[in-house]
């Protein structure tokens, strides 16, 4: 999901006709390398030195190499700002007797839940094992009071490109989470924090980061990557033409 790096999988990029040097190909291919032997430490500094990089990448390379905990980066939208405890706000409206806004704060007093799953990306890259935790987006839905004529769900992020979509029945599994913690720590902003979703049966480009907003809609709005030929029901090992063990 763009230059502040995303998991969700994204086209290689267009040649834009610059040359690769040897020496940069070569250091970005060492990094991937030390990624793979280094320390839990140091893996975590390079996660975020290729974080920073690939804001700067016109290459794309950074985009094909593991950060030491496993995910890829992606883009698809110019810059993301950056949002903190102190800013950050999700809404919930649409089809809701009670439309209200969350601070960080807020979603934190509610009652958290830990979903420990593989991350399977539809490019074929798994995480196995990815601990998340947060507030199940039903606990959302039911405190907003949902209407009768409502259907679906339509995800906005503070990215300003992407969105996501689910169906009402989908939204209410018990694995599907607005995710707060990732692997036991606060996530990030490289990973979609400090705020995203997370879809626990579905292929990851569903789990939309840097999450603001939910919308009940009376039906299925496709979301950034269904609008380009992207199963919009992403069930893992079960669309998008792909037989991947499922991750729930």
């Amino acid at each position: 999901m763009n230059p502040e790096r995303s998991e969700e999988p994204i086209p290689a990029p267009e040649p834009d006709g610059r040359p690769i040097g040897r020496r940069v190909f070569l250091g970005t291919l060492g990094l991937g390398a030390l990624g793979v032997a280094a320390a839990p430490a140091l893996q975590r500094g390079l996660e975020d030195f290729l974080g920073g990089v690939a804001d700067k990448d016109p290459t794309g390379l950074t985009g094909l190499l593991p950060n030491g905990g496993g995910f890829r980066y992606y883009s698809v939208a110019a810059s993301v700002p950056h949002r903190t405890a102190a800013d950050y706000r999700l809404t919930i409206d649409g089809l809701v007797d009670r439309p209200r806004g969350y601070s960080l704060a807020d979603l934190r007093a509610l009652p958290q839940t830990r979903v420990v799953r593989d991350v399977q990306c539809v490019t074929g890259w798994r995480v196995p094992g990815t601990p998340f935790q947060g507030v199940r987006l039903s606990h959302l839905l039911d405190a907003a009071g949902v209407r009768p004529s409502a259907k679906a769900l339509r995800f906005t992020c503070f990215d300003g490109t992407y969105t996501e979509s689910l169906t009402l029945e989908q939204a209410r599994r018990p694995d599907v989470l607005v995710a707060l913690r990732m692997q036991d720590e606060d996530i990030g902003h490289d990973h979609g924090g400090p705020v995203r979703l997370y879809v626990a049966p579905m292929y990851f480009y569903k789990s939309a980061k840097w999450l603001s907003g939910i919308t009940v809609t009376d039906r299925v709005r496709p979301g950034y990557w269904e609008d380009l030929g992207y199963d919009v029901d992403a069930w893992v090992g079960r669309s998008n033409g792909r037989s991947d063990d499922p991750t729930s």
